[in-house]
């Protein structure tokens, strides 16, 4: 038996870290929605009592270090699941981007061995799991728009943004999370507008989403790294609507309503930049599979 599942990329229309919390987290307030770039994950039924981990992708680990593994050996642990499962992943969000792809191919996982291990688990269930493995994977395991509040794993459910096109550009670097919230300092931040934003979004206001976008980590990763910050200047002189870092970067992503803005920009970006995509925002929950 197998189980085909897709784990799409989130990008984040704000990103607000509020303080540090005793347990060494940020709480942070981010209102994230997903876009129609996604892995796909082969979920495979194995009689054997184990867990393996298949990609192409020299970046993604075959073992315990992986989200989707972690995610596996927590529901067979928790549920004392003695079949095993193989999952393979095929990559097609950029590794270390700010996308969220480690969260997703997890949450993936969490839905798709949901079904092939017939747990009968609601996707709260599986978001509360999710909480356990990483910050963001209760989002992932939702999908759609939300308010995640806490570390990130309070979801609060937003309707779908207004539609449009997203233009996202990766430079060949990688950005570790750590370092970069390690390096944030609040006292010097300007904060997005969250309520703007949600307000935006529930009016279906695309100009009032590009006015609200904001991430309080961009000015962190924009320091550490110019050709960042080289790739939202050429955003904004292609045409964008909108441009924002996602996550802790190092991925920028440009909104644009108008198909031949969007090729404008995407052909312009690949002259100098090798990971470009433009695909369309989801913006709707998954179902339960």
């Amino acid at each position: 038996m197998k189980v085909l599942i897709k784990a799409p990329a989130k990008i984040n229309l704000s990103l607000d870290v509020l303080h540090k919390r005793p347990d060494g987290y940020h709480e942070v307030e981010m209102i994230m929605t997903t876009i129609d770039l996604a892995d796909r994950l082969e979920l495979t039924l194995l009689s054997e009592d184990e867990i393996k981990i298949v990609s192409q992708n020299r970046f993604v680990p075959d073992d315990q270090r992986n989200l989707a593994y972690q995610a596996a050996k927590l529901l067979k642990e928790k549920f004392h699941v003695k079949k095993g499962v193989k999952i393979n992943i095929e990559k097609t969000i950029p590794v270390a981007a700010g996308l969220a792809g480690g969260s997703s191919d997890a949450a993936a996982t969490l839905r798709g061995l949901n079904k092939l291990w017939q747990l009968d688990l609601s996707l709260d269930e599986l978001a509360e799991l999710g909480a356990q493995i990483g910050s963001d994977v209760s989002f992932c395991v939702y999908g759609g728009t939300a308010l995640a509040t806490g570390r990130g794993e309070k979801i609060k459910e937003l309707p779908s943004p207004p539609s449009c096109w997203v233009v996202l550009a990766k430079p060949l670097i990688g950005v570790s999370t750590a370092d970069v919230y390690g390096r944030l300092q609040l006292k010097d931040v300007v904060h997005p507008n969250t309520d703007g934003m949600i307000e935006a979004i529930q009016n279906q206001d695309f100009a009032g989403v590009c006015r609200n976008v904001g991430n309080v980590l961009e000015g962190v990763t924009l320091n550490l790294y110019p050709e960042v910050a080289q790739i939202k200047e050429q955003m904004h002189r292609f045409g964008a609507d909108a441009v924002l870092m996602s996550g802790s970067g190092p991925t920028v992503f440009a909104l644009v309503q108008h198909d031949s803005r969007m090729h404008r920009l995407y052909n312009g970006l690949r002259g100098f930049c090798d990971q470009v995509f433009a695909v369309r925002l989801l913006g709707e929950r998954n179902p339960l599979d």
